[in-house]
């Protein structure tokens, strides 16, 4: 049931075609703040109230009338009384974050005062409102914080619930069902080495941890062998997920099934594209779920999730994009590419120099975990040379 690659997708068209395809989830779910960090909003934050709600000290020292300081210094400083409400003439001691008395419009800071007896020396002058929080300094009412769709980070979370929420609205987690494939596959469970032509399940682990890491919900599947039938069944039990990635079975050979059965439930919309290593991946859509068929070869594999499942994920689930973090890098070595794809290349940096780790090798996953990240080589160029300054994807 193997099927031939004829012609190749660039990389671009892939993902459009496939992002084109689908559309976001729209069921959501209201969570706690306190789990809500790395969420992604369903509905935006508009404040209900001023933050503050009072006018508060911004340092530690005390409250004053501005006006009772003119001509203040530490050569000719002015004495103050110590009052509750900063009546003219005297002051209030306050703290960061405490209420100012009606009468004050300012605070000396402690470190410009001292204590002499029962009285307050003043060493400074201060204009109105110096070291005063207004009223809706922070946030005012009515206005917009948060828009819908945004990714809640720590910082984000803590200024909702100064606004007295406890909780928010957020979009559910996009479930995507792992599927691994292949009858040289076993559970990594196996207590003992495989014989030769078996190896541990390691792809399906590895996908379900960077969905994980990407915004996702993993349901792993058991071990599916290369049976067309077995596919179609697993794939069909699956189809309640917002999302599919099968692993394996989508090269050209007699046991590679997985497009074929794919394209039999619903559409394959791209088998091969223009990307070294992952030539080999495959893109469809089974009714409304967006499928994603990875090389069974693991870097070809990864490289085929970052470039394809990870976009698919994000619009799937309502997830901002996320710019990878780029270092620019002196090239230590040649690389070499073949014009027409779009090369993914391990490297490793070393004090702002990349080192080619390898150039091929789409079965030695070791080489990604030694990787600091990729230089990605577009497919009009052919290669780079050693001292030629490039950008390096880093992988984490």
């Amino acid at each position: 049931m193997g099927t031939i690659i004829k012609e190749l997708t660039k990389v671009e068209d892939a993902k459009r075609l496939i992002l084109n395809a689908i559309d976001p989830m729209v069921s959501t779910e209201t969570i706690a703040l306190i789990d809500c960090s790395d969420r992604v909003l369903a509905s935006s934050i508009t404040a209900t109230r001023n933050v503050p709600h009072y006018r508060r000290a911004a340092m530690d020292g005390y409250a004053v009338l501005s006006s009772d300081t003119i001509g203040a210094s530490v050569t000719n400083p002015i004495m103050f009384g110590v009052s509750e409400n900063a009546e003219q003439g005297t002051c209030t001691r306050v703290h960061t974050g405490s209420n100012i008395p009606e009468s004050a419009d300012a605070v000396v800071m402690i470190e410009d005062t001292a204590m002499i007896g029962d009285m307050v020396e003043i060493r400074t002058q201060v204009h109105p409102n110096r070291h005063v929080g207004r009223i809706g300094e922070d946030m005012q009412g009515g206005e917009l914080i948060f828009e819908r769709g945004h990714l809640l980070r720590p910082c984000d979370i803590a200024v909702i619930a100064s606004l007295g929420l406890n909780e928010v609205k957020v979009y559910r987690k996009p479930v995507v069902a792992v599927i691994p494939t292949g009858d040289e596959v076993v559970p990594r469970t196996t207590a003992e080495i495989p014989p030769p032509g078996k190896v541990l399940e390691t792809n399906g682990l590895m996908v379900g941890l960077y969905v994980k890491k990407w915004g996702g919900k993993a349901r792993y599947c058991d071990i599916v062998p290369d049976i067309p039938e077995l596919i179609e069944n697993a794939i069909r039990s699956s189809l309640d997920a917002d999302m599919i990635i099968l692993c394996g079975g989508t090269s050209v050979g007699e046991r590679d099934h997985v497009p074929a059965v794919v394209d039999s439930l619903g559409e394959i919309l791209v088998h091969g594209v223009g990307l070294s290593p992952g030539k080999p991946t495959a893109l469809g859509i089974i009714g409304n779920v967006p499928v994603v068929c990875m090389p069974g070869y693991p870097v070809a594999g990864l490289v085929g999730l970052f470039a394809f499942a990870r976009p698919v994920l994000r619009k799937v689930g309502n997830i901002p994009y996320i710019p990878d973090t780029i270092i620019r890098a002196r090239m230590g070595g040649k690389i070499n590419s073949k014009e027409g794809y779009l090369t993914y290349s391990r490297v490793v940096l070393d004090d702002g120099i990349a080192h080619p780790l390898m150039t091929s090798g789409s079965g030695v996953l070791s080489s990604v975990a030694k990787a600091s990240g990729f230089v990605i080589i577009p497919e009009n160029v052919e290669g780079y040379e050693e001292g030629q300054d490039v950008d390096v994807v880093l992988i984490e």
